[in-house]
């Protein structure tokens, strides 16, 4: 998003000025935002402060500190990744599993966590899971805390399977996984929003993007239980590689695709002995 227009003063904000400033710096949803910041704002400055940012590019949720996803208010912090739309496929997944196969002291792991919206939307969808959520980001980490904590969840620091407490081992029914899967010279061609103010870390996935699923695959047998899933998210082009790294890894496989978010996931089933 590029800025434009002038530069607002409390004096003259209305809805359909914040619209217009928003359409002439090429927001695509520019009344829905502009109506969202006037919902937010606690006054007229604050308001001016708010397009101000928004017209610099600033990401629509790390100015009001939050983004929709799944049904639910998730709390962000400038650098921690954005939920997607698209990435509530995961939650719908997992909670069909665990509906399925059952869910009363189920341990579901959200891994490469980011603001811990995966983890929490599971949580608010199926009760009586045993959640626990985990990244490298201390930043995400934190914020995680304040998603995740409420809903009883745990969230811990580290790299991948590494963060979390050995005693998980072999027991986790559903590892839900949005890994990075932007292959690297692709980081160039995101939208400014993204690969300005996200992390690189969590957007970047290596030369084909599945340098991270690589890692996760070849670890998700020692965790998961006998019958577990890992469900993946991945996009419609890179669907097939992700799928064929985990059924290297041991699991049997099924793409998921949602046209209602414009979703791909993989999901991988443990064998049961």
């Amino acid at each position: 998003m590029e800025e434009g227009g002038a530069i607002p003063t409390p004096e003259v904000l209305s809805g359909e000025g914040i619209a217009s400033m928003l359409r002439g710096a090429g927001c695509v949803f520019a009344e829905d935002e502009a109506r969202l910041l006037l919902a937010e704002a606690s006054g007229p400055a604050e308001l001016a402060d708010y397009v101000r940012q928004r017209l610099a590019g600033i990401p629509l949720e790390y100015i009001v500190g939050w983004a929709d996803f799944a049904g639910r208010r998730i709390a962000v912090v400038p650098g921690v990744f954005v939920p997607r739309r698209r990435t509530g496929l995961l939650v719908q997944e997992a909670a069909e599993f665990l509906a399925a196969r059952g869910a009363a002291g189920a341990v579901v792991v959200d891994l490469c966590c980011g603001s811990g919206a995966v983890g929490a939307g599971i949580a608010a969808k199926v009760r009586g899971i045993e959640l626990h959520a985990a990244d490298i980001d201390q930043v995400a980490v934190d914020c995680a805390r304040r998603n995740i904590g409420p809903l009883g969840g745990q969230v811990h620091q580290g790299d991948l399977f590494e963060a979390l407490p050995p005693e998980l081992r072999g027991r986790v029914r559903v590892l839900a996984v949005n890994a990075p899967y932007v292959p690297t010279a692709a980081i160039a061609t995101m939208p400014p929003e993204a690969r300005l103010h996200e992390t690189l870390a969590c957007l970047d996935g290596g030369a084909d993007g599945l340098d991270v699923h690589r890692r996760v695959a070849a670890g998700a047998l020692d965790w998961l239980e006998p019958g577990g899933r890992l469900i993946m998210e991945t996009s419609g082009r890179q669907a097939a590689g992700t799928a064929s790294i985990l059924a290297a890894a041991g699991l049997a496989v099924r793409t998921v695709r949602s046209a209602d978010v414009d979703g791909t996931a993989v999901a991988g089933t443990a064998p049961l002995a």
